[in-house]
């Protein structure tokens, strides 16, 4: 999502690297820049303005022009001042009564039932007993597409007469009084443009569900219309948040450095993915990481402590530094990186690491996961006896060439090569490398 700005920030920090010192002029010059890449990513003018004046006048400081390092310190100001507009700090949701309310409102497309069911999932993960309430009785399909969804997600849906959203709000609220469930999280109706209609009809299905929170969904997508729906939003219902979906779309990063600002009311969780555990709590800091290419190490640590196989990855560890670690271990190893999610999410998590296309990142993981399926076991334990003749076959096999399979088997004696390297002390261990095992 933050490619685009990500590129044009590397090329205003890559132009004051290197230089001794910082004069009024560079800083100037770097400042406009800035600017321009933010307004190119559909950032709220206003808060572009506001931004700037801050950078400025702290680039401009004793601190920077003096500093044995200016262009690191400019790069600091730029990461605060982003955190700043982005909100201090990520902001979870308050369930305070039993059941919990949670009403979910959004325009028609926003992807406002989907991101009901992930945010089930996503509480009963932290060990909440949820029910779904589907109150959209306007768009075709909808309460089915949400019991659908739930039956995905292994959460319940209430659906009542089907017919009137407030007898269904009501009957939800008896519902799960009844039956236990400590957060309801409520569907209500979208339309395709903000109208009166479905506004009062919000209204009155808050002062019924008299609810914890009220998140607004916003599609990333679409840009500074967002923003000016949100104060719409904000306005009739007192919002206490958002959830900002699409994030893993072509979009130019506008809503999500401009809406917190805008509004006053902070982004609660983004939506990543497609997928029904799509869905991550808003972290300010981590963001402002990725926008400057400086990855999102936590964020991966956190998916990987929940998604992989943690015994798993202990002993392909152990094998790893013990210089054990075959090709039936890495084939392995392949298969639990694959439930972190796509490749390229991964890669742009780590530091430093090069831009990857998509599909490109995907293909190379398939080949080669699809190269160490066509050897036996004992060549994926003993590499060394691959030959010219089980070189054409498992290429054939594969559906790849021999030029791949050898790229394979060359990357993995590099791996090996750093094992002897990490087992005589000669090279440090990476930060964290005790924990995954890759």
């Amino acid at each position: 999502m933050f490619e685009n700005l990500q590129e044009k920030l590397s090329r205003v920090f890559r132009a004051l690297t290197g230089k001794g010192r910082l004069t009024e002029k560079n800083i100037q010059e770097a400042v406009r820049q800035v600017k321009l890449s933010l307004l190119e990513a559909d950032v709220n003018y206003k808060v572009v303005r506001d931004f700037i004046e801050v950078v400025k006048e702290k680039a401009l400081g004793e601190e920077v022009l003096k500093s044995f390092t200016p262009d690191q310190m400019f790069i600091k100001i730029i990461r605060d001042e982003l955190i700043r507009i982005m909100g201090e700090s990520n902001e979870p949701l308050k369930l305070i009564h039993r059941p919990s309310p949670i009403m979910i409102v959004g325009l028609q497309g926003s992807g406002k039932t989907t991101t009901c069911a992930k945010l089930a999932l996503f509480l009963k993960k932290q060990g909440r007993n949820p029910i779904l309430v589907a109150a959209d009785v306007y768009r075709p399909a909808a309460i089915d597409q949400l019991v659908k969804l739930g039956s995905v997600v292994n959460v319940p849906v209430h659906t009542g007469d089907r017919k009137n959203p407030f007898k269904i709000v009501e009957s939800a609220i008896e519902h799960s009084k009844d039956t236990g469930y400590d957060v309801m999280i409520v569907d209500t109706a979208g339309r395709l443009h903000i109208d009166e209609e479905m506004m009062d009809e919000l209204v009155k299905v808050k002062e019924i569900l008299k609810p914890d929170e009220v998140l607004l969904v916003v599609d990333a997508m679409m840009g500074q219309d967002a923003v000016k729906s949100a104060k719409t939003f904000d306005e009739k219902l007192d919002l206490t948040g958002f959830i900002v979906t699409k994030m893993d779309g072509d979009a130019r990063g506008g809503v999500i450095l401009s809406i917190k600002y805008v509004t006053g009311k902070p982004v609660k969780f983004i939506g990543v993915g497609e997928k029904v555990d799509a869905l991550e709590p808003f972290h300010p800091d981590r963001i402002a990481g990725r926008i400057l290419g400086m990855g999102d190490v936590l964020t991966l640590i956190e998916k990987a402590e929940k998604e992989l196989d943690q015994e798993k990855m202990r002993k392909s560890a152990e094998k790893f530094l013990k210089a054990e670690f075959t090709l039936e271990d890495f084939k392995e190893q392949l298969e639990e990186i694959k439930k972190l999610g796509p490749i390229s999410s991964i890669i742009e998590m780590l530091p430093g690491a090069p831009k990857m296309d998509p599909e490109m990142g995907e293909k190379e993981f398939k080949k080669m996961e699809a190269i160490i399926n066509s050897m036996t076991k004992e060549e994926r334990r003993n590499p060394r006896i691959i030959n010219y003749s089980r070189k054409k076959r498992i290429a054939k096999g594969s559906g790849t060439t021999i030029q791949d399979v050898n790229k394979l088997l060359k990357s993995y004696e590099q791996m090996k090569e750093l094992m002897k390297r990490m087992k005589k002390g000669k090279l440090k261990l990476p930060f964290g490398i005790k924990g995954f095992g890759f």
